[in-house]
């Protein structure tokens, strides 16, 4: 028997991809497990906050700010990581990673140990959030690729306006730490799912070595790269904004509001509105393109921002609720077409170095607009000053990006 020959009996046998039966829920579960751990929370910040002894309210936003600070850290390794260790190990170390940190939030007896906890699930999460896309892109490609992200993209635009709800409930029947056991229990069944399942898509003759230099490469191509830089900036900007929405969301309903027990119905409305609007932009960008999308999303951000704020002042800061949600709705409508084309036109002149590219830019963007968010939702008041502004403001800057980048060509191309 040749070497050749030896080598192939001793290979282990290359398993067929799932059928996309199943294949679509698994990647929707593992995408879905975001959404899930920011909003599912949102309800029980009072309850963490009495337990834990939290002097200011304001301070349990960090509780939903830490996982997006997780987040931006761990995308930026985790991308590059499975393209040296294979995507499986990569998405087992994220899923482990984001057990370890739900134990940790869910025995925290003390609100540092409990941010420690919501760091560590975001370092963890952005493992199947990051490494996903590469997975689908091994098996599929063009139309076939398209198809099937849209149906996952359907699943995981469900879960944040279900999540709230999901969070209210755990937390009436077992208080506030099961919300963190059943994210244990998901996880779980997601790590043995994705395990005996889904096969390896990345063989070993196909992989890179996971170096810095590649990440400082990729990063130092970013910033030499007018284009992608302020398409990124843009990004960061639209984020910021939506970031202190998030971190406010149960204050803004339940304290400013007294919505009570339908903060999560309110939410959930929202939700439907950005997720509508991705779904629609698979359409539109066809016709318009996504510049201009992108321009007349973040123009219509600013100028909408700019009559809600003097309406809100008329108020006294707190317009009526069915006047802001009409107010938001619009935004997140924006959102929505912002989100998704903004990423891609930053993707957009990093093709040569796609995988690494993708890591550093969402981690930029989420790295830019955590801090940023962090500080309009810290000032929040029981007003809706400093979140209208901040939408208006950044939806100035955001535009003003997109100008740069395109060369102060403006932002009408087809592309």
């Amino acid at each position: 028997m040749s070497r050749t020959s030896v080598r192939s009996a001793l290979r282990p046998p290359v398993r067929p991809p799932l059928r996309q039966g199943e294949f679509i829920p698994l990647i929707a579960l593992l995408m879905a497990l975001v959404a899930l751990a920011i909003d599912a929370v949102l309800p029980a910040l009072p309850a963490i906050g009495e337990a834990l002894a939290v002097p200011r309210p304001n301070d349990l936003q960090y509780v939903i700010v830490a996982i997006f600070l997780g987040l931006g850290i761990g995308q930026i390794l985790f991308g590059p990581l499975s393209d040296g260790i294979g995507r499986k190990p990569a998405i087992y170390a994220g899923l482990i990673l984001f057990m370890a940190g739900c134990l940790l939030s869910m025995v925290a007896t003390a609100f540092e140990a409990m941010i420690a906890g919501r760091i560590l699930q975001g370092i963890g999460i952005a493992g199947p959030h990051t490494v996903i896309i590469a997975l689908v892109r091994d098996q599929y490609e063009g139309r076939r690729m398209a198809r099937l992200m849209s149906f996952a993209m359907a699943v995981f635009i469900l879960v944040p306006t279900v999540a709230p709800a999901l969070g209210q409930g755990i937390q009436w029947l077992g208080g506030w730490r099961a919300i963190f056991v059943t994210f244990l229990a998901i996880a779980v069944v997601a790590f043995a799912w994705f395990g005996l399942r889904q096969p390896e898509t990345l063989p070993a003759d196909r992989r890179r070595p996971f170096t810095l230099a590649a990440i400082g490469g990729a990063v130092r191509e970013v910033v030499k790269t007018r284009a992608a830089l302020g398409f990124i900036l843009a990004y960061g900007c639209v984020s910021a904004p939506f970031v202190a929405y998030l971190s406010s969301a149960q204050q803004i309903f339940q304290q400013a509001y007294g919505t009570g027990a339908l903060f999560p119905a309110y939410f959930a409305v929202l939700a439907l509105a950005i997720g509508g609007a991705s779904l629609a932009n698979g359409r539109l960008v066809m016709q318009y393109g996504m510049r201009r999308i992108a321009g007349t999303a973040a123009v219509s951000v600013t100028l909408v921002s700019a009559v809600a704020w003097p309406v809100a002042y008329a108020y006294g800061g707190l317009p009526p609720l069915w006047l802001f949600m009409i107010y938001l709705s619009l935004v997140f409508l924006c959102l929505g077409l912002l989100f998704g084309n903004l990423y891609t036109l930053a993707m957009e002149p990093l093709g040569h170095v796609a995988g690494v590219g993708a890591a550093v830019v969402a981690s930029a963007s989420t790295i830019m607009s955590v801090p940023l968010g962090s500080i309009v939702g810290q000032s929040f008041d029981g007003t809706m000053y400093a979140l209208i502004a901040a939408f208006a403001v950044f939806g100035a800057v955001a535009f003003a990006a997109m100008r740069w980048a395109d060369g102060g060509r403006g932002v009408a191309s087809p592309a």
